[in-house]
């Protein structure tokens, strides 16, 4: 049995409600796919925080969508059409990281050949969106708690107050509380950052979503690689909602794009069988699975009553060539119980590695 997804493409559609359907979710938050009560409480908080200019601290596990949310705030807020700025400050080196949010003048420090607008700068009448801000070093974050209490801050090199305008949107994984309770992070920069809290769920706690952001995957993907995925097989789509997804949304993009280099014939492959057979990214833990793989071949294959190949086969229900799920059905000592064996009702069926499936 297979499922066909008929999914919409999401685009960026910048600012403004372009729904036709008055009874529809507007297409600023398209791209946040889902309607679970989860993410819905998350989109009623971006609703009535959005027209405001309070700052936004967005909270949640890596891949949990921080960007979407904060391009969300801005695309419904008054400074919609006005700069969009983004800066990982994980991602710059510290004596980098200064002269990136505020600028610098020529010949401030070596290698300033030029003069340097920092990211607050750029903003000015915008939003700033400041991603994992927890690692922001402690020696910069008195001088992020002015410009957010003052607007108004000096390029490295220069004595040249310069004013602002910036709503600034925050993020990060970590825990900020706990590190100021440790010492790591200013508290008074804390509770500046901290006026809207944004508390994102992670994949596992919003199953609900899964489908329809496989299936968004799937089409918006799809284009991109050159695949076009007519079936889904409902074995694959069971797998996909009971997986824990340690790495929530990000992972389970990377994996269905996975899968679609590897479909053939329009039907999409299981991409956690995928991924434990090549060893990449996803444990084999049996805990981090509902199912093992071994358990969910053996289910498929007992559900088509052993048949392998053909369109019902369980094959085609797991979204592998048969060739594929006969050399896994080999490695995890697979077979078809002998009529003897069923019959015996006191013992299971014995599986042993070195017998053969019998091929349909």
């Amino acid at each position: 049995m297979s499922t066909r997804f008929t999914v919409r493409p999401s685009e960026d559609c910048g600012c403004g409600d372009h729904s036709s359907d008055p009874g529809s979710r507007p297409r600023k938050f398209e791209q946040l796919i889902g309607d679970s009560p989860a993410l819905e409480a998350v989109l009623d908080g971006v609703r009535r925080v959005a027209p405001t200019s309070s700052t936004v601290l967005i909270q949640g596990e890596t891949g949990t969508g921080k960007e979407l949310i904060s391009r969300a705030i801005h695309n419904i807020s008054p400074r919609c059409g006005r700069p969009f700025v983004k800066l990982n400050c994980a991602a710059i080196p510290l004596d980098l990281l200064e002269s990136e949010l505020f600028g610098h003048e020529k010949g401030a420090f070596t290698g300033a050949i030029a003069q340097k607008l920092g990211r607050f700068e750029l903003a000015d009448k915008g939003t700033l969106f400041l991603d994992e801000v927890g690692d922001i070093p402690p020696q910069l974050q008195p001088k992020l708690l002015r410009i957010l209490q003052e607007q108004e801050f000096e390029r490295l090199g220069s004595s040249r107050t310069h004013q602002v305008d910036v709503r600034l949107v925050a993020a990060t994984h970590r825990d900020l509380a706990g590190m100021v309770r440790n010492g790591e992070f200013r508290s008074d920069l804390y509770f500046r950052l901290n006026v809207f809290p944004v508390q994102l769920p992670p994949l596992r706690e919003r199953r609900e979503d899964i489908p329809a952001l496989v299936a968004h995957f799937v089409e918006f993907l799809g284009r991109r690689v050159g695949r076009q995925i007519d079936n889904i097989p409902k074995e694959t789509m069971l797998d996909l909602c009971s997986y824990d997804w340690p790495g929530n949304i990000r992972e389970l993009q990377n994996l269905i794009e996975r899968a679609l280099i590897l479909s053939e014939d329009g039907v999409l492959p299981n991409p956690l069988l995928t991924a434990r057979t090549q060893n990449i990214g996803v444990s084999p833990s049996p805990t981090t699975f509902i199912e093992s793989e071994h358990a969910l071949i053996l289910r498929t294959l007992e559900a088509t009553s052993w048949v392998i190949g053909g369109r019902d086969g369980a094959a085609a229900r797991l979204g592998l060539k048969r060739t594929t799920l006969i050399y896994k059905m080999q490695r995890h000592g697979i077979s078809r119980p002998s009529l003897e064996s069923t019959l015996e009702m006191d013992e299971p069926p014995v599986q042993t590695a070195g017998s053969l499936p019998r091929l349909q």
